[in-house]
């Protein structure tokens, strides 16, 4: 339903993104996300758009193990209908980047506040904002751009350092809660559309609509309408 109402808004691209799993199916994170519900999701999402370039993420352990199964993995995603794939991490994922890229594969890196690491990263943080972070944050970029990545996606990045990565990448620059120095922008469907469950409400997300109050007052009114035979 989403795509096809982005579909025809005229969005140039669409990441059908792991974060599904905790948007649609109530998990806590993204890690308990498996190959089979990407598959799941993507197919939906390549069903609803006609137009736009869709991007398939690659879920946990679904390219970590080995080259081989990441080169799989991705192309599941490809046979599907998407036109690239995403994965999350920097130096140590060049090796999953490269094979991907030459087994014909388009892949767009993830760097910053990546969600299948936030163990190591004490939660959801944002990230380089000290001058050793920063010098990581750097070097993954100018690594997986090395490695054949077409394009790199900055997560929970302040603006000045979203600033200097820019200056040092050749190759397009996506941002989420990074700032406006990048080429384009990456939100949350749910996030944009208020369609907020639990406490995930993100502050860096400008909200267009809040289909959660609309939502819950519409089943109010159901239930009151029952409750009062009025229905």
């Amino acid at each position: 339903g989403a795509a096809r109402f982005a579909d025809e808004a005229g969005i140039d691209m669409i990441l059908v993104g792991d974060s599904g799993g905790m948007t649609m199916m109530g998990k806590s994170s993204t890690i308990s996300v498996t190959m089979e519900d990407m598959i799941m999701f993507t197919t939906s999402v390549v069903k609803g758009s006609d137009h736009c370039f869709i991007i398939g993420d690659l879920p946990y352990m679904s390219y970590q193990i080995s080259d081989e199964e990441a080169v799989r993995n991705a192309g599941k995603l490809m046979a599907i209908g998407c036109d690239a794939v995403k994965l999350e991490g920097g130096t140590e994922v060049c090796e999953r980047i490269s094979a991907i890229d030459n087994a014909g594969i388009p892949v767009m890196a993830h760097l910053g506040l990546t969600p299948q690491s936030l163990s190591q990263m004490g939660g959801y943080r944002v990230q380089g904002k000290n001058l050793t972070s920063f010098k990581k944050l750097l070097e993954d970029t100018l690594a997986v751009e090395s490695a054949g990545a077409f394009s790199v996606l900055i997560e929970a990045i302040p603006e000045d350092v979203s600033a200097e990565l820019y200056k040092h990448i050749k190759v397009p620059l996506y941002g989420i809660g990074a700032g406006k120095h990048v080429d384009g922008q990456l939100v949350i469907s749910h996030d944009m559309l208020g369609l907020f469950v639990g406490e995930v409400d993100p502050k860096f997300v400008k909200k267009y609509v809040n289909l959660s109050e609309s939502i819950t007052k519409a089943f109010k009114e159901y239930k009151n309408d029952v409750e009062s035979l009025s229905f």
